[in-house]
């Protein structure tokens, strides 16, 4: 029974979490603190090398498997390597979002900057089949998630660095957003 802690399920171990922060007093101070401690610490190298794996393990059968003709009509091999990037990324937008919900705003840059870096990443080094169909879907992902970002912060500094990021770490996509922008 000493090892019980490590035998549970994640369910299992969020129900445990739950209760013991539910329970209040020191307990359940004890249980949020080690929450903000986790989730205060953004590694954007971590984060960025998450997603590149994320991606680089979509297969391309998968996407093979999509495109076709069906009874809504014809999705292209395209579209469907679109909708499967879509798909992986979902977790990791939606964690840049909590990060916002939490008032977090510095970790919410920065994890953003490590989805944008690890979609990036994959975008220009991946050597997959499945990066040759989702050509345009790399850049178009990481738009929609600065703009997202962009939308819940308006501060003139954090929008700066993001730019500054996007300058420095993923500078093909800085110029063509740029241009995007202008036009």
């Amino acid at each position: 029974m000493t090892d019980i802690i490590s035998k549970l399920t994640a369910q299992q171990a969020l129900t445990v979490v739950q209760r013991l922060a539910g329970k209040g007093g020191e307990i359940g101070a004890a249980v949020r603190a080690e929450a903000i401690d986790l989730l205060g610490v953004v590694d954007l190298g971590e984060t960025a090398d998450e997603v590149l794996a994320a991606l680089d393990s979509i297969a391309i059968e998968d996407c093979w498997d999509r495109a076709g003709g069906s009874r809504d009509g014809y999705t292209s091999p395209e579209e469907a390597a679109a909708e499967l990037m879509e798909e992986e990324l979902e977790p990791y937008v939606d964690q840049v979002e909590r990060y916002h919900e939490l008032g977090m705003p510095q970790q919410e840059a920065a994890y953003c900057m490590g989805v944008i870096l690890g979609i990036y990443q994959f975008d220009r080094e991946s050597k997959s089949e499945f990066r040759e169909l989702a050509e345009d879907a790399g850049a178009e992902c990481a738009e929609t998630l600065l703009d997202g970002w962009r939308k819940r912060n308006q501060d003139k500094a954090s929008v700066n660095a993001m730019r500054e990021f996007m300058r420095e770490r993923c500078p093909k996509w800085a110029k063509w957003l740029e241009d995007k922008r202008r036009s």
